[in-house]
Order: structure tokens, then sequence, then C-alpha cells
């Protein structure tokens, strides 16, 4: 018997599984992970905080197992997206805390530079060279906008205000990375990322398969900075002896989403999932070829393995989570788990919910939406309130499902869900009911620990085939659609994007 070790470093909270050669958890630890808020609209981790409760993790979850660590074949490695780090090569010294994809401290550099003479010449000329040759490549150019998830300009913005950075940068002796490129250096000292965190930075071109040149030119950023770009699969390094007692090879790292597509056996083309964690991500496999959008779903590199490279496009809605835990902080419920029961003891709420603390991003994009409760009669009471929420939730994923049947000819035969919010039974079947899909939830809300237990296990010869993984996945519960209840929910999904022209463009500017 051959064991791996799973870790995951989420935006809320790190884990680490022990699965068994036919991916059962045989032991796991969690750990919470303390969001800093040092001013509005900064949010931050620390990175001697996060690297101690790495380790805690690790050790809790080995120690669990009580098994021989010298029948751990290997390890994988999931982290979350687009959040960074600057640190010095030479000594491992930080610069800055971790800047978390939710930080918004660039907004007002994203808003100019989106309205910039610059990038609107780049739009117009991607747009007529498109024209010309009909490269896709050149028509996800013609609608290119930088957004607040990216590194890109909260990248520049470390550059033009932490002191010394800059000059570091120049001179070959600071370098940045994600939270994998940053953990894979603790762990080995080297300083690469692998491909699906790449994509996730808005600095990688996935037609290209390579640090986009133009960025580097227009943003000013020194191409020493940049880590080396590789496989998903491979030999990464070992974890040093004494944190486990022994040397463990790593052999997979992937971006959580990547991840989780990846433990969805997602690995077809057109096969699509859905993750509801912190935020909601729907991502489909589009084979072969990126994916380029008008409506703002995002072509990444799912994963690249050798020869093999599968793209995937991405439509995100930064708030889903963070909603339930907001509604929970302020006493509206005690549990997430009593919110089904809560929404299904009324018929219907009247009020609508527009899930918008980050802004509202594809097929919207406007990231100074503001979150709303609209509605609100003196007979409204709790039920209503958590039914409205769910409801919203539901309507942001529909409408990036919507975009994806818009832009792409395929059909699509059901929808894979995972995440701790997928646990709502309300929102998996009104979600069947609207897109007239079966929804799938994962007998494990873990996925992306699935994932890498997946794709390491199969580099480390725990199994030998894809095939052999397909059927280790476990389904939960299926639940099929109610065409009717769908039809009668339209009136409802109209008025709800009443509610949200109401509250696009009136946050309030820092």
């Amino acid at each position: 018997m051959k064991y791996i070790v799973a870790l995951d470093v989420g935006t809320t909270t790190i884990r680490c599984h022990i699965l068994d050669n036919k991916a059962v958890t045989i032991a796991s630890a969690a750990e919470k992970v303390e969001l800093l808020y040092p001013k509005a609209a900064y949010v931050e981790i620390n990175p001697d905080q996060l690297w101690e409760s790495i380790i805690k993790v690790l050790k809790d979850a080995v120690d669990a197992s009580k098994i021989d660590v010298k029948l751990i074949a290997c390890l994988g490695i999931s982290t979350q997206r687009s959040s960074f780090i600057s640190w010095n090569f030479e000594t491992g010294k930080n610069y800055h805390r971790i800047i978390t994809w939710k930080d918004l401290r660039a907004d007002s550099m994203v808003r100019e530079w989106n309205s910039s003479l610059t990038m609107k010449s780049l739009r117009m000329g991607a747009h007529i060279l498109y024209t010309l040759s009909r490269n896709k490549r050149f028509l996800a150019g013609s609608v290119l906008k930088l957004m607040n998830t990216q590194t890109t300009l909260r990248l520049m913005w470390v550059l033009q205000n932490i002191p010394g950075l800059r000059e570091a940068a120049q001179s070959g002796k600071a370098v940045f990375g994600g939270v994998d490129c940053w953990l894979l250096y603790k762990l080995t000292g080297k300083h690469i990322t692998d491909v699906s965190n790449a994509s996730a930075t808005g600095l990688y071109d996935p037609f290209t398969m390579s640090w986009a040149q133009w960025a580097m030119n227009l943003f000013k950023i020194p191409s020493t900075m940049f880590p080396k770009v590789v496989d998903n699969a491979g030999d990464f390094g070992t974890i040093p002896k004494d944190i486990l007692g022994v040397s463990i090879p790593i052999r997979c790292c992937m971006a959580d989403q990547a991840a989780s597509l990846f433990g969805s056996t997602c690995f077809e083309p057109g096969d699509l999932k859905v993750t509801m964690g912190t935020g909601s991500f729907l991502n489909v496999n589009t084979g072969k070829e990126p994916h380029a959008s008008v409506a703002g779903l995002y072509p990444l590199v799912a994963w690249k393995i050798n020869s093999e490279i599968v793209y995937m496009a991405e439509g995100a809605s930064s708030d889903t989570g963070t909603v339930i835990e907001w509604i929970k902080s302020i006493g509206i419920i005690k549990d997430p788990s009593e919110m089904s029961e809560l929404a299904n003891s009324i018929e219907g709420s009247d009020i609508y919910f527009v899930p918008a603390f980050s802004g509202l991003q594809a097929p919207i994009n406007d990231q100074a939406a503001a979150t709303g409760l609209i509605g609100l009669k003196p007979t409204s009471g709790r039920a209503h309130i958590v039914r409205s929420v769910l409801e919203g939730l539901v309507f942001r994923i529909l409408l990036l499902y919507d975009s994806l049947c818009t832009e792409t000819s395929r059909n699509y035969n059901s929808i894979r869900v995972d995440g701790g919010v997928s646990q709502s039974d309300f929102i998996l079947q009104l979600l069947a009911d609207l897109t007239g899909l079966p929804v799938e939830r994962a007998m494990s809300p873990e996925m992306s620990i699935l994932g890498v237990a997946f794709l390491s296990g199969l580099q480390c010869g725990i199994w030998e085939t894809r095939e052999e993984v397909c059927k280790l996945r476990q389904v939960d519960r299926v639940f099929q659609p109610d065409i009717k209840r769908g039809k009668n929910y339209l009136s409802v999904v109209h008025q709800w994007k009443l509610a949200v022209q109401r509250f696009k463009n009136c946050a309030l500017k820092q």
C-alpha cells in the first residue's frame, strides 16, 4: 500500500489529506487562513504565519493517519491563484505580505488603464489583426481588460510603492510569484511556477504559452522577476526531511480550479464543472485550444503534462462563500446547514440580493458594482433574506452559464459541482431547474485535493490510466432538473437582473 499527501492552500483554509490507492481519505487536517485588512481595500496574508500553518497541517494530517511515513509515495499541491508575494531570492526575505486576489488596492489603476488611450489602441489594433487573420488570440486581445483579480497591476503597484523593490528587481535580486511559486521556493529553493497558476496571473499568454512580453514592456516589470514556468506534473523536488521525517517527492502542482477540473474527471472537451467556495467558478474543458471570449470568460491553461496541453474557459463570481460567512456574522443564520430548510419554508421571497462585495465579474464586468438587497417589506423575515441570498448566488452562476452557451456551440450534458457551498440542496436544485441540466454533487467537496491526488498518483505510478481514476470518483447525489419550475422562475430571474442594474457602478470610490 502506498499513500499520497494532497495539500490545498486556499484563500480561507489550508487542508491536507492523506489518501490511499483507492483515493479514499484516511486522515486529514485543516487550519484557517487569517486574512489581514490593514487598510480599506487591502486583503493580505502574513507569509510567516501561512508557512507555519502549512507545516502544522502537513504534520497533523500525517500524524492522524498513523501510517509509516516511508509508505508515502508523493505529494501533490493545489493553491489559490493570483495572490502573490515578492522576495529576495538569495536571502528569502519578503518585501511585503502576500497580496491576495481579493485585494483592491490597485482598483484606481485598473480603471485608469482600462480607459487609457494605450489600452484602447491595443484593443483596436487587435481587432484589426483579428479581422485580417481570424486568429483567436487577436479576438481575445480586442476585448482585453485588466482586472483586480489578476496579478498585473497589483505587482505594478508594489514596484511603485514598496521602497527598494524596483531597484532590487532591476538588479536581479528580487523575484515574485504566486502562493504556489513561493511555497515551492520554501520547500525546494527553486523559483518555478506551474503553467495553470501562471496563466491566471494576467501576465501569461495562453496562446503562445509564454510570459507576455508586451505586458512586461508596457507595465515596466523586469523580466528577471518572473519564475520559470513548468508542467503541472513532473519532478518538482522533495520536501525537506526535517518536516515529516522523510524526503517526499513533489509530483504535481496545480491552480485550485484546474485541480478541481481534474479531480472532477473533466477530461473531455465540453466537460463542465462549477466550484462554489469563496467564490463561484464555472470551468469548461475546451480541449486543445484556448477560448476567445467577448463576454469576459477567461482563457486559461488547465494542465500541461509533457506534450499534452488542455485549456479551459472560466467565468467567475468572486463572492459566494464570503456571502454565506457574512449573513452568518450578522446573525441571520447560526450555521449554513440550516439555509436550505429556511429557503424552502416559503414559496418565494419577492426580494432580490446582488452578491458584489468584490464587484461583478463576467459577463457584467463592473468592478464598481455594489452588494445590495432590494424589495424589503415589513413582512420580510429571515427566511425571505436567506432565500434571496441563495437565489442570487445561483443567478450569478446562471449568467456565467448563459454566456458560455452563447459563445460556444457545444451541448452540455451535466454540471459537476464541488466546494463547501455545494452542500446546499436548494442551490443545486435551482441550478438544475434553471439550466435544464442534471447537477452532480461529488461525494467529497474537496475536488482540488482529489485533483492533485489523482495527478500525482498517476505520475508516481499508483494508477496507470485516467480510466482508473474516473472509476474512483464518487457522486453523492444527482439533482434532476424540473423544467416546469425552471420556466416559472424566469420572471424572478428577470426581476433580479433589473436589481443588478440598480447596483451597477455605485460603489463608493476610495
